[in-house]
C-alpha cells in the first residue's frame, strides 16, 4: 500500500512538471504569436491590400506599377471593386490574409507558433493523463483537474481544425492567451492535491456526463472568441462604409484588416455553437440521469443544475434568434456573448461562491 502511494504521489508531482513545462512553451507559442501579427501588420502587402480595398478611391481607378525586368515598361493593375454593402444589412467583404498578413516573415513566425502550440499541447495533454493515472480515474473531479482538461481539449480542438485545413490561424493567439490565464489560475488559486471522489460519484456517467461538459465548453468557447472578434470586424466594415469619410485607425486596421470578414466570422460562430448545441443538451441529461443514480433523484433545483438549464436555455435564444432575419449580426452576437457568460458563471461563479451538491470536490 504504501509502495502505491508512493508511486501515485510520484505521478501527480511528474503531472505537475508536465502543467508547468507546457505553460513555459505555451507562453513562447504566445510570443511567437505576437510576432506572427506584429510582421504581418508591417507588411507591404498587407499596406497594398488596405490600399486597394480603400473606399476613398473610385472602384475603377487603376494602378501604374513600373516593372523591373529588363528593357523597362510598365503594367496596369485594374483596382478591384469592394462591395462593402450587398443587402440591407448586410455586407459582402473578402476575408483578410489571416495572422500571417501575406509576408514570408510574419508566416514563418505563424509556423513557428504553430509548432510550439502543439509540443505545449503535447505536453499538457501527458500532464492530464499523468494527473488520472495517479487518482486512477477520470482527470476531472476538481476545478483544478476540470480547468487543465478543458484548456487541452480546446487547443485540441484547434488543431484539429487546422489539420482539417480550416482557416482559423487567427485564434491562435486569443487561444493561447487564454490557456495561459487559465493554467495559470489552475495551479495558482484552483489547485487541488490528487484525491478520490466520495463513493456515491464513482460512476462511468463521470466518464460520460463531464466529458461532455468539458468538449461543449471548449467548443461554446471558440464560439465566443468568433463572436466577440465579429463584433470589432463588424464595426470596422462599418466605418470603411461610412459616407461621412471617417476612417478606422491605424492599429485597427493593421489588426482588424487581416480577420475573415464580418460575414465569415458570424458564419462561424453560428455554426460551431450550432453544432455542439446538442452535446450540451446531451450533458444537461447525462447529468440528471446520473443524479438519479448518485443521489434518488433527476433533478433537484441544485445551483449547478439550474444555471446549467440557464445556460442551454441562452444558447436555445441565440440559435432561435440568429436563424430569424431580424436577429442577426450584432444583435445575435451579444446575445451569444451573454450564453457564454452564463457557461462561465455556471463554472466558476457557482462552483466558487455557491454552495451545492456539486461541491462535493471544493475547488
Amino acid at each position: 500500500m504504501n509502495i502505491a502511494a508512493a508511486a501515485n504521489e510520484t505521478l501527480a508531482h511528474n503531472s505537475n512538471l508536465l502543467v508547468y513545462s507546457a505553460m513555459a512553451v505555451y507562453t513562447l507559442a504566445f510570443i511567437a504569436h505576437m510576432a506572427e501579427w506584429v510582421f504581418g501588420s508591417r507588411s507591404k502587402v498587407g499596406r497594398t491590400a488596405a490600399a486597394l480595398t480603400s473606399t476613398a478611391a473610385p472602384a475603377s481607378a487603376t494602378i501604374t506599377v513600373q516593372t523591373s525586368q529588363q528593357g523597362g515598361g510598365t503594367a496596369v493593375l485594374e483596382r478591384p471593386k469592394v462591395i462593402t454593402k450587398s443587402a440591407s444589412g448586410s455586407r459582402d467583404v473578402p476575408d483578410g490574409p489571416g495572422a500571417a498578413g501575406g509576408t514570408e516573415k510574419g508566416d514563418l513566425y505563424g509556423r513557428i507558433a504553430i509548432s510550439l502550440t502543439v509540443l505545449a499541447w503535447a505536453l499538457h495533454v501527458g500532464g492530464v493523463v499523468t494527473r488520472a493515472l495517479s487518482v486512477q480515474r477520470a482527470p476531472w473531479g476538481n476545478m483544478y483537474e476540470f480547468s487543465t482538461t478543458f484548456a487541452a481539449v480546446a487547443v485540441g480542438i484547434y488543431l484539429l481544425l487546422l489539420t482539417l485545413k480550416k482557416n482559423v490561424r487567427w485564434i491562435g493567439l486569443p487561444l493561447v492567451t487564454t490557456v495561459l490565464l487559465d493554467l495559470g489560475l489552475a495551479v495558482s488559486v484552483l489547485y487541488t492535491a490528487s484525491d478520490q471522489l466520495v463513493p456515491a460519484l464513482h460512476s462511468y456517467w463521470l466518464w460520460i456526463h463531464v466529458s461532455c461538459a468539458i468538449i461543449s465548453g471548449a467548443v461554446l468557447y471558440l464560439g465566443a472568441v468568433a463572436t466577440l472578434l465579429f463584433l470589432f470586424r463588424d464595426r470596422y466594415e462599418a466605418k470603411l462604409a461610412d459616407p461621412t469619410g471617417k476612417q478606422p485607425g491605424a492599429f485597427a486596421s493593421s489588426v482588424l484588416e487581416r480577420l475573415p470578414s464580418a460575414a465569415s466570422l458570424d458564419k462561424f460562430a453560428y455554426r460551431i455553437n450550432a453544432t455542439v448545441f446538442p452535446l450540451w443538451t446531451f450533458t444537461i441529461i447525462a447529468g440528471a440521469i446520473w443524479a438519479e443514480a448518485a443521489w434518488g433523484r433527476y433533478w433537484g433545483w441544485d445551483p449547478k443544475e439550474v444555471w446549467s438549464f440557464i445556460t442551454w436555455v441562452a444558447y436555445a435564444c441565440y440559435l432561435h434568434a440568429r436563424s430569424t432575419a431580424g436577429w442577426k449580426g450584432r444583435k445575435a452576437a451579444w446575445l451569444g456573448l451573454i450564453a457564454f457568460a452564463c457557461y462561465l458563471f455556471n463554472y466558476y461563479g457557482v462552483n466558487i461562491f455557491v454552495t451545492g451538491l456539486h461541491s462535493y470536490a471544493g475547488v
